[in-house]
């Protein structure tokens, strides 16, 4: 899901996590699987996403939010 939506904004690991202020490992562990964002870091996401002019449904379905 962190993939996807990091695609659909053009960026790279490191922009995303500079962008919400996390690690690049918290992507790259978000990405790969080995961990998931938590309800804050879901938050944020979904902010940031709604921000950069994703589709809020689209979103939500995402991060099953």
């Amino acid at each position: 899901m962190v993939k996807e939506i990091r695609s659909k904004l053009n960026m790279s690991q490191e922009q995303l996590a500079r962008e919400l202020q996390v690690s690049f490992a918290t992507v790259n562990r978000w990405e790969n699987g080995k961990n998931s964002p938590n309800r804050i870091a879901k938050k944020t996401l979904y902010d940031f996403c709604k921000a950069k002019g994703l589709d809020e449904e689209l979103i939500k379905h995402l991060l099953d939010y």
